[in-house]
């Protein structure tokens, strides 16, 4: 298994520079210009455009940029934002803590309603059960997040007033209260992901736990005479639980790069949101550092996936 590791760690590496080259061209050919606000403002002078695209580095070609960025990036300086000049790792310090308490409620939620009634669902097939639930998944993934986020504001937050539709970073309260105060008014954004996320993963759970039970030595163990229950928990959950977690696994990275579409809804200052600004302005130190970071956590996720497997399946050696 080290040797293993070992050996796709130093596959990653040619793979994410050939990652931050792509991504690095891209963003560099994208239209748009990072000073844009200053080429239209007629009060400023050339000499002091001129100036500022050089202390940018924005003249120097293309290769060199990208060598400055590189290396400034191995010592872990993301540098500065053309727009905000403030340094990137800060920036993105602080708008991750809203994007993973959004995020990381509405995925663990989505985890312990999805897994269980997706297991339930194919045990009982055709049932009453298996039929709501089957209807529901379908609805969560039919309902776009700005949707399904619209309704709930509208039943929730202006017909009932039960909750907040609009995020604030800037609460007064303390302690306890701050505490009840964040939940409070993350309720909504959290429903509206954790009904998307659950959706699809009790999809999932369903169609690979129907495909474990039929197989020959689920009929093995029931016919030695095992309960209904250690057949299911002990030979035909762990089995189906290997798809499933290939699926949870490489979602995790999304809750780094944010819910774009509910971040925007519900005003959170989050990866997302950073994301579309950034896009905007072709603020390329943000989006290089979001993106590329976004790169490593899939590559990492994928070698858990691979080790996970081996975990969950003991047929599965790595040498």
């Amino acid at each position: 298994m080290s040797t293993y590791i070992i050996r796709r760690v130093l596959t990653a590496i040619p793979t994410l520079i050939a990652i931050s080259i792509i991504l690095f061209t891209i963003i560099n050919l994208a239209p748009g210009d990072p000073l844009a606000s200053f080429a239209a403002d007629p009060r400023v002078p050339e000499s002091v455009k001129e100036n500022i695209r050089k202390q940018l580095g924005l003249n120097d070609p293309g290769p060199i940029r990208y060598v400055k960025w590189a290396t400034s990036m191995v010592r872990g300086d993301w540098g500065n934002s053309f727009q905000s000049r403030s340094a990137v790792g800060d920036l993105i310090k602080q708008r991750f803590l809203p994007t993973l308490q959004v995020g990381g409620a509405a995925f663990l939620l989505a985890l312990l309603i999805a897994i269980p009634i997706g297991i339930t669902a194919a045990i009982k097939q055709y049932s009453v059960f298996d039929q709501v639930s089957t209807v529901f998944a379908y609805l969560g993934n039919a309902l776009p997040t700005f949707v399904s986020g619209i309704l709930l504001i509208l039943v929730f937050g202006v017909q009932l007033r039960w909750f907040p539709f609009i995020y604030r970073s800037n609460l007064e309260s303390t302690g306890l209260a701050a505490v009840g105060e964040r939940i409070h008014q993350i309720a909504l954004p959290v429903l509206v992901l954790t009904l998307l996320e659950t959706a699809a993963l009790m999809r999932y759970t369903r169609a690979s736990m129907l495909e474990v039970i039929k197989q020959d030595y689920v009929r093995t163990a029931r016919a030695k005479g095992l309960t209904e229950g250690n057949v299911i928990v002990k030979h035909a959950v762990r089995n189906a639980l290997i798809p499933v977690a290939t699926i949870v696994a490489l979602r995790i990275p999304i809750l780094f790069g944010g819910f774009i579409v509910t971040e925007q809804i519900f005003r959170i200052p989050g990866t997302g949101s950073l994301f579309i600004s950034a896009f905007y302005n072709k603020d390329v130190p943000v989006l290089m550092a979001l993106t590329f970071i976004f790169a490593v956590l899939v590559v990492i996720c994928s070698l858990v996936v691979d080790i996970l497997y081996g975990v969950l399946d003991p047929r599965i050696k790595y040498t």
